[in-house]
C-alpha cells in the first residue's frame, strides 16, 4: 500500500477514487504510565512513557486506516492526516484518515 500526505503520486495517475478511509483508536495511559507521567511533569523533561503510548496509538490508527483501504480494494491512500482530541479527563482519540484510491503507472 502506497501512502502519501500529498494528493498525487509522481509517475502514477489516479484511476479510481474509492472514498474516505480511517482508523480510530481511543487510548488512556496505564497506571504505570500515569504515575511516571505525573512524576515527570513535576520534575520536567520528556515523558517517555507517554511518548511511547502516543507512538503506539498513532501506529495502530495508521494500520487500521490501511486495513480499511485494503478492504475497499484500493492500492494507495492520498492526503493522509492525523487528528487527536481528548475524551474525558484521561483518554485521547487518535484518528488517521485519508482518501483511498486506485493508482496505476503512467505509460
Amino acid at each position: 500500500m502506497l501512502v502519501l500526505t500529498t494528493f498525487s503520486f509522481d509517475g502514477h495517475q489516479i484511476k479510481e477514487y474509492k472514498g474516505i478511509v480511517r482508523g480510530i483508536i481511543v487510548r488512556s495511559p496505564t497506571i504505570a504510565q500515569g504515575i511516571m507521567g505525573g512524576l515527570k511533569s513535576i520534575v520536567g523533561g520528556q515523558i517517555g512513557a507517554y511518548t511511547e503510548m502516543c507512538e503506539q496509538t498513532r501506529k495502530k490508527a495508521y494500520d487500521l486506516c490501511v486495513q480499511h483501504a485494503n478492504e475497499m480494494n484500493a492500492n494507495a491512500i492520498i492526503g493522509l492526516r492525523y487528528d487527536a482530541s481528548d475524551i474525558g479527563e484521561s483518554a485521547t482519540e487518535v484518528l488517521c484518515y485519508g482518501t483511498a484510491v486506485v493508482i496505476e503507472p503512467i505509460k
